[in-house]
C-alpha cells in the first residue's frame, strides 16, 4: 500500500479528535479519515458484542476508503474489540487506547491514582489487566463518569452542568489523596481546561493520546509508510447527525470542515 495513503481513526463520537489532535500534531504529513460513531454514543454503556459489531462495520468502512492503518481512539472499544480487529486485519498497523496507569503509578507521589473512565472501560478485563501488571506498589481508585461524554458531544466544555458533574466526580478523588488523575476516555482530555479549575496545580492529569500518536509513528515507520505529504484534508464521517458534528468542529478540532454521513 502506497504510503501515502491515509490513516482511519475512529471514536465512539467526538472524543477521538483529541487522539487525531496529537496525530496531526506528530505526523502532519498523514492524511487523516476520522469517523464519529455518534449514532450509537456512548459506548460505555453498551455490550462488548454491541461494541465489536460497530467496530468491524467501522474498521470495514476505512479500509474501504483505502486507510493503511487504524487508529481505535476510543479505550471501551479498544477493550472490546481490538484484538478481534487484528486478528481479522493481520499485518495492517491497528493501534488502541487505553488507561495510562503505568505512568501514573510511576508519577503519584501519595500513592492514590484516580481513573475517570467510562462504566465499559472500568468494567473491562483490559482494563483489570493493566491494574495487575502497573499498580502492584499504588491505590487505584476508580470513578464511572456517566453524562461527561454527552457533554463534550455537544461542545459544552465550560457549561454549568458540565461543570457540576465533572465535580461531582473529581471531589471523592482528591478527599481520598489522589495526586494523579488518570483520563480514561478519549472524551475528557477537552474537559482539561476545567479540570484544571476543579483541582489543586499539583494534581497531575494523565491521558494517553500522545503515546497513542508515537505508537502509530512507530508501526509506520517499522513498514516504511510514513507519508512525505503534503496531507490532504482531513475527511470526517457521523453516524449520527453529520450537522451536528460539524457544530463542534471548530471547537474540538480547531477548524470548520465539511462532514458526511455513515450509513449503518
Amino acid at each position: 500500500m502506497s504510503s501515502e495513503a491515509p490513516v482511519g481513526v475512529f471514536d465512539s463520537g467526538v472524543g477521538g479528535l483529541s487522539v487525531l489532535g496529537e496525530i496531526r500534531a506528530r505526523l502532519p504529513n498523514e492524511s487523516l479519515l476520522y469517523v464519529a460513531d455518534s449514532g450509537h454514543v456512548p459506548y460505555g454503556e453498551k455490550s462488548p458484542e454491541y461494541i465489536r459489531e460497530r467496530c468491524r462495520k467501522i474498521a470495514d468502512f476505512l479500509l474501504g476508503q483505502g486507510a493503511k492503518a487504524l487508529v481505535v481512539a476510543c479505550n471501551t472499544a479498544t477493550a472490546a474489540a481490538v484484538a478481534e480487529l487484528r486478528e481479522r486485519h493481520p499485518g495492517l498497523p491497528i493501534v488502541g487506547m487505553e488507561p495510562a496507569v503505568k505512568p501514573a503509578a510511576a508519577a503519584t507521589c501519595s500513592g492514590t491514582v484516580g481513573v475517570l473512565a467510562t462504566t465499559g472501560t472500568l468494567k473491562s478485563a483490559r482494563f483489570a489487566a493493566l491494574l495487575d501488571r502497573f499498580a502492584h506498589d499504588v491505590r487505584v481508585i476508580t470513578q464511572p463518569c456517566p453524562g461527561l461524554v454527552e457533554c463534550v458531544e455537544q461542545g459544552a466544555l465550560a457549561a454549568p452542568q458540565t461543570r457540576a458533574l465533572l465535580a461531582a466526580y473529581v471531589q471523592p478523588l482528591l478527599a481520598q489523596g489522589c495526586d494523579t488523575l488518570i483520563l480514561g476516555c478519549t472524551h475528557y482530555p477537552f474537559l482539561k481546561p476545567l479540570l484544571r479549575e476543579l483541582v489543586p496545580a499539583e494534581v497531575e492529569l494523565i491521558d494517553t493520546g500522545a503515546a497513542v500518536a508515537r505508537q502509530l509513528a512507530r508501526l509506520l515507520g517499522e513498514r516504511e509508510q510514513l507519508a512525505v505529504g503534503p496531507a490532504q484534508p482531513t475527511r470526517f464521517w457521523s453516524s449520527g447527525e453529520p450537522a451536528a458534528l460539524a457544530r463542534v468542529l471548530p471547537v474540538l478540532w480547531g477548524e470548520a470542515a465539511a462532514v458526511a454521513k455513515l450509513g449503518d
